[in-house]
């Protein structure tokens, strides 16, 4: 006797099975897909460790970092900013992987999908044949029987693809939120970006500086001799004490007008509290002579 697993299975027709199959080919892929992605990231961590110790750059991100890195020096950059290199890198070079990872990520709630529509397949399929088997016109004992049968048996292969495709769906989006955990591609590809700014940081800029005689340039003062560089120093601390002396003039201006509103604000406030004042005796000397009118109107009536 088969289990009753298998035997919900052998119900399934063959959209039912069509559906199932593609739950297990997304499920398949994206685990296929993170441990790839994992791989080509840990060979690239390998690089930047034997990169660190001496050795030349192998990968194709870490050649183009570096590359980066040596124009921006060569160019008098003082600062290089090498977390943005590192991330113009993965996108120039490894933009498949980027693919890749946001492809698993949407694996969960693809999977999840998948089963729904096997699910709702399923439940329409098992009304439709239930409907056309209460419909349907009777006959002798003999084919009564077999009817219903055969009308019984495709309701339940309707709803076996329903509640199997259910399960599919959950299971794999099981699977692959604890493939995300244990194996976070994102996780990975941040622990290597980390790696490669240290490498960069604490390695390789210090040595390229020490190459190219620099020790910390400003921007525009490569090949510049001693003097020529405390010269330009000078000259634009001057001219950012001359930008400092306007800005505070701008601020002193603006707080000048800001007091001359205020005190135009409070005159306003003060004319207007007078005004208010003055509506308010007016409506009690309205509110006086409304209620003598009134009086006189009622002593007339009863006279």
């Amino acid at each position: 006797m088969k289990p009753s697993f298998l035997s919900s299975l052998a119900l399934i027709d063959a959209s039912g099975i069509i559906i199932l199959v593609a739950i297990v080919v997304l499920l398949t892929s994206g685990v296929l897909i993170t441990l790839s992605i994992r791989a080509r990231y840990a060979l690239i961590a390998r690089d930047v460790r034997r990169a660190e110790r001496g050795n030349a750059a192998e990968s194709g991100l870490l050649q183009h970092v570096v590359q980066r890195v040596e124009e921006a020096l060569r160019n008098g950059g003082a600062e290089v900013n090498a977390q943005a290199i590192v991330e113009e890198g993965f996108q120039l070079r490894l933009s498949g992987l980027l693919t890749g990872e946001r492809y698993v990520k949407a694996l969960t709630g693809l999977v999840i999908i998948m089963g729904l529509v096997g699910t709702f397949y399923g439940l329409s399929s098992s009304i439709g044949r239930l409907t056309a088997l209460l419909s349907g016109q009777t006959g002798g004992v003999g084919e009564v029987t077999a009817a219903l049968t055969q009308g019984l048996t495709e309701t339940l292969s309707g709803m076996s693809v329903a509640f199997t495709c259910s399960l599919f769906g959950i299971v794999s989006a099981v699977l692959l939120t604890l493939l995300n955990v244990f194996l976070s591609i994102g996780d990975r590809r941040l622990a290597l970006a980390v790696q490669i700014e240290s490498y960069l940081d604490n390695s390789f800029l210090p040595a390229a500086r020490a190459n190219l005689g620099q020790v910390g340039p400003l921007p525009g003062t490569a090949g510049l001799s001693s003097d020529a560089r405390i010269e330009r120093m000078v000259h634009g601390f001057g001219e950012s004490v001359s930008r400092l002396t306007q800005v505070v003039g701008s601020f002193e201006g603006a707080l000048s007008t800001f007091a001359t509103n205020t005190r135009d604000f409070q005159q306003f406030n003060t004319h207007l509290k007078d005004n208010i004042q003055r509506m308010s005796l007016s409506f009690a000397d309205l509110s006086q002579a409304l209620s003598q009118q009134a009086g006189a109107v009622r002593g007339r009536e009863r006279g």
